[in-house]
């Protein structure tokens, strides 16, 4: 699943039918999992080439579960960003998260592009899912030999360069809490399809209005989407305001590292990463009517 790919296109492809033989091919090391193949195909754009073979899991039944209870929602890693934006418009819960799905890239690839692609892709900073799934606690399933097991999507984001082969996310389940959530992106003609910097957010208020819990991640600005916990901490306790979490945010930004790409340099990541936060909580202070 993360092994060098080569240069030609003549590639085997493995089309199993149950999670268990999947993973029984993807066991060795050998071979790389497919789903949407959005990024797998712009592989020689980006000099990776292509795999000796692939594992196409998109058509597998567990990874195209999509289902909301009072408590969670349940996302098959072969879901489609706009399967997942149809599913959840209207969704007061998850409104950060529909909105991510809603405005990733283009709808070309929001039609094709998966949310196990998303997660699973070491390489892709600027995926939109990651720091909206991060800021709702999400967990992911992965299965391999050993069998099934779970971990917090930060541990599995952590976990990635150094994970043994074999194993296959199979879905991601999201814990559905009151509170607001909100998605905002930044991108610039140059960078295309792809933000320069991400900011999403899930706060609760308590009867006083003010902030109860806050959770709040960062994508694109580092090369892993990461939470945001001394920001997050500073703004508990106070009345959502737009003007005191972008100062907040100006004042803490200097514990990220902001990554240098064709797009947008490091620093201006970092420069412009306090007015998107701003923009989070301004939207947020609109959703509850407070000014």
């Amino acid at each position: 699943m993360l092994t060098r790919h080569r240069d030609t296109a003549s590639s085997v492809l493995h089309r199993p039918v149950t999670v268990a033989e999947a993973v029984d091919l993807l066991a060795d090391g050998s071979a790389s999992v497919l789903a949407g193949g959005s990024w797998v195909m712009r592989g020689e754009i980006r000099g990776d080439g292509f795999a000796d073979a692939y594992v196409l899991v998109s058509g597998l039944p567990e990874l195209l579960e999509l289902r909301r209870t009072d408590d969670a929602l349940v996302i098959g890693a072969a879901v489609t960003h706009a399967q997942l934006a149809r599913f959840l418009a209207g969704d007061p819960h998850l409104a950060g998260l529909s909105a991510a799905a809603r405005t990733s890239a283009n709808p070309a690839i929001r039609r094709v592009a998966t949310v196990g692609g998303n997660l699973a892709t070491i390489d892709f900073a600027a995926a939109d899912l990651v720091p909206a799934l991060l800021a709702l606690s999400a967990r992911v399933t992965l299965v391999d030999a050993a069998g099934e097991r779970h971990l917090a999507l930060a541990d599995y984001l952590a976990s990635r360069p150094d994970a043994a082969p074999g194993a296959l996310l199979t879905q991601v389940t999201v814990p559905v809490t009151p509170g607001l959530t909100v998605h905002e992106r930044l991108t610039m003609r140059v960078a295309g399809d792809y933000p320069v910097a991400i900011v999403d957010a899930h706060v609760r208020l308590d009867a006083d209005g003010l902030v109860d819990e806050a959770t709040i991640a960062v994508g694109s600005v580092e090369p892993v989407a990461r939470l945001w916990p001394s920001l997050s901490s500073r703004l508990v306790g106070a009345p959502l305001d737009a003007g005191v979490a972008e100062a907040t945010a100006r004042e803490l930004a200097g514990e990220l590292r902001g990554r240098d790409g064709v797009e947008a340099q490091g620093w201006y990541r970092l420069q412009v990463l306090p007015t998107l936060v701003g923009r989070a909580f301004y939207t947020l202070q609109q959703e509850t009517g407070q000014r």
